[in-house]
């Protein structure tokens, strides 16, 4: 992921700077390879739109350094939501990150009462860290224990204790109904057939609604 360079899915021919122009080089090319004519799928400008509207809101909502911060927030969350979509994990190389990033942020706000950025208190942040990963965990060993199979990954307990440094341990309870409506309203916009076993990646819905509740927490 930090090392790699874009190819095309079909050929596996390496993209050249003029092939990534973010939607550009897409419309452009009309949606095809460059080098053989494969198709590119529509994903492709559908996630530099998401990017570009992920870093263009916090800027309209946001003055200055606070806007910085919720942009990059977006951006890390929308890629830790892309790689569950594709792959059905929340990597530990993003989402424990993510975790030490908003226990920092707490800390600074405790040293700097004047800080932009709303930040929970430092001891209110390590709670909801540690509350946010027992609670989630403790709700898919259960799971597991009841059916026999898994319901909930690690991952997303980890990300959920990355929104609780985030936000609060305060917060926990809306971001989780946040989150279970936001899964449930992908879920059906993926027409899926929604069973007992369905399975449907929480990530995205985790991040989207993580980062919608660090906008409305922030003051313009």
């Amino acid at each position: 992921m930090w090392w790699g360079r874009s190819r095309c899915p079909a050929c596996g021919a390496t993209l050249r700077p003029r092939d990534l122009v973010p939607l550009g080089s897409w419309l452009a090319l009309r949606g095809r390879c460059r080098y053989c004519g494969g198709r590119m799928g529509v994903w492709y400008p559908l996630v530099e739109l998401a990017a570009a509207t992920i870093g263009a809101v916090p800027f309209l909502l946001l003055p200055g350094p606070e806007a910085w911060v919720a942009a990059v927030l977006g951006w890390w969350l929308l890629a830790l939501a892309l790689i569950d979509l594709v792959a059905w994990i929340l990597p530990d190389a993003l989402t424990l990150p993510l975790i030490l990033a908003g226990l920092l942020l707490a800390a600074l706000g405790a040293r700097e009462p004047g800080l932009p950025i709303s930040t929970p208190p430092l001891l209110d942040a390590a709670a909801g860290a540690v509350l946010g990963y027992l609670g989630l965990a403790a709700i898919g060993w259960a799971y597991h224990r009841l059916r026999g199979r898994e319901g909930l990954g690690l991952g997303d307990a980890k990300l959920f204790a990355a929104a609780g440094a985030w936000l609060g341990a305060g917060q926990l309870p809306l971001f989780l109904l946040a989150a279970g409506v936001l899964g449930l309203v992908m879920a059906l916009a993926r027409r899926q057939e929604l069973r007992a076993e369905t399975e449907v990646p929480f990530g995205p819905a985790l991040a989207l609604a993580f980062w919608v509740l660090f906008l409305l927490g922030t003051p313009a």
